[in-house]
């Protein structure tokens, strides 16, 4: 039989504030020391008192603007009531039937179909429990209890574990935009749940199972697909789905049994008496919309529009927005860098300048940056420099094989390039003269090499030019070399 998945997530991100939800404390993700950032507030002292922590519910105003959702004029706080050993009040200060953001949708990057988006609210974190199987204990460290923590759920939408992974991601790049949380996944910062059911083939709803705390990319795609294989085997087998509430075993790559899954209803869900309701300035909400950044899916567009980029490399830089940031900053610099010595560029330079540095932000300088663990904003290259041999390179004063080497320089020393050029004596050799000399030179100290490609081995040619080329320290065109030992060897 055919069955239709039938795919909700819940997705929680914490947020980026300074204290925490509801009190003064430290919000600090990465504090390593247990039970460090608490007070009375945060760990359920009796008679301690909330308070509102204005930048989260901004951070949440923030992310409902950008993903289209209507902002309410008065939300309010309802207690979430249910026993857990990281729950030190017994009870989460939630958001139950008045969120801060209603509806809006967020647009799939590989098919662009629209996700429905049902409402996003602002709750307060749980503590952390840690394990010692070994001593037969588990401790709890409360510096996460009373984070701010963002929870947005989606509509019942999306259809495959790919998509599913694909929403997420994309999710976690606008919040990255919008400075209101890391949504490290691998640090517990965004951490994901889905819903999911099979739809029958006469239309008829199949029975929802959650599953739990998927914190990975990876992890969303398989546990999804994994589940829509087991409940796909029980249905086959005319048995029936069981409601409940599953998690992941990554080593065994499937989903397991946790608990029967809780309705509303078993929270006891009730107005939060020590919280009043908070009316949201439409005026500030109006600020926050004309504030917002431009975002992944608008950026992507202009990068192809504006600057004439494939499909993946738009993609690729907007995926970063420090990296984004850098290569727009380094195209206007190389075209700043060529009008400063009299060669203004033309509509069709600019655009070959900016697939030149495009070319070279997500080869060279991206591999420097993927191997030292930094980003962008983080190393000696300047986008100024960087601009600055993009120039070079396209008015052909040095060659592809000195550029990289330039750009080693740059990346170790933070020098600009013309100085690299003109210490190393890196431009551009064509004279013909200079280059046979090297030939010469080589021919006479590998003529095992030689008489190898008379032989008919192509490879040893390719020897050849690469031990000529680091005679000429790559200032000479690899195809110039080539054609000229060719000459040579006839």
């Amino acid at each position: 039989m055919n069955y239709e998945p039938v795919i909700g997530l819940e997705i929680h991100a914490e947020l980026k504030t300074k204290s925490k939800m509801f009190c003064a404390c430290k919000n600090d993700p990465d504090e390593r020391d247990p039970n460090v950032n608490i007070c009375p507030v945060c760990t359920g002292q009796p008679g301690t008192l909330p308070a509102i922590n204005e930048a989260a519910v901004n951070h949440v105003v923030r992310v409902g603007l950008a993903l289209g959702s209507e902002i309410g004029r008065l939300t309010k706080w309802d207690r979430k009531n249910y026993f857990y050993p990281d729950l030190p009040k017994g009870y989460q200060i939630s958001q139950f039937d008045k969120p801060i953001c209603l509806g809006g949708e967020l647009a799939l990057l590989d098919s662009g179909r629209k996700i429905k988006i049902r409402r996003v609210h602002l709750e307060e974190d749980t503590g952390r429990l840690a394990h010692f199987g070994h001593i037969g204990h588990s401790l709890i460290d409360l510096n996460r209890a009373g984070m701010p923590l963002m929870e947005l759920v989606t509509e019942p939408d999306l259809k495959s574990g790919e998509e599913a992974s694909g929403f997420a991601k994309e999710l976690r790049l606008i919040l990255k935009y919008l400075g209101v949380s890391d949504a490290e996944m691998e640090h517990g910062q965004m951490r994901v749940e889905a819903n999911l059911s099979l739809k029958k083939p006469d239309g008829g709803l199949g029975v929802k199972v959650e599953v739990k705390n998927l914190n990975s990319f990876k992890t969303v795609r398989d546990a999804i697909d994994f589940e829509i294989g087991r409940q796909t085997k029980i249905l086959d087998e005319g048995k029936k789905v069981v409601q409940e509430t599953r998690g992941w075993n990554e080593s065994k790559g499937e989903t397991v049994s946790q608990r029967i899954k809780e309705e509303s209803h078993d929270y006891r869900y009730f107005p939060e008496p020590d919280l009043p309701p908070l009316e949201i300035d439409s005026v500030l909400v109006e600020k926050f919309k004309a504030d917002l950044p431009e975002l992944p899916a608008d950026k992507r567009k202009r990068f192809k529009t504006e600057y004439g980029l494939a499909v993946a490399q738009a993609d690729i830089l907007a995926a970063d927005a420090k990296l984004a940031d850098f290569f727009e900053e380094a195209v206007s610099e190389s075209e700043d860098a060529m009008e400063d010595v009299g060669a203004a560029p033309s509509k069709k330079e600019k655009s070959a300048l900016a697939t030149l540095a495009a070319n070279y932000v997500l080869g060279d300088f991206l591999s420097l940056l993927n191997e030292a663990s930094a980003s962008a904003d983080d190393t000696r290259i300047t986008a100024e420099n960087f601009g600055e041999l993009m120039a070079l390179v396209h008015q052909n004063q040095i060659t592809s094989t000195a550029a990289k080497e330039i750009l080693k320089e740059m990346w170790a020393t933070g020098e600009n390039p013309s100085r690299i050029v003109e210490e190393k004596n890196l431009s551009k050799i064509d004279d013909a003269g200079i280059i046979e000399k090297v030939i010469e030179k080589v021919i006479t100290a590998n003529q095992k090499a030689v008489e190898d490609y008379k032989n008919g081995k192509e490879a040893s040619l390719q020897f050849l030019v690469g031990v000529a080329m680091k005679e000429l320290k790559g200032a000479a065109e690899a195809k110039t070399v080539a054609d000229a030992l060719k000459k040579f060897l006839k």
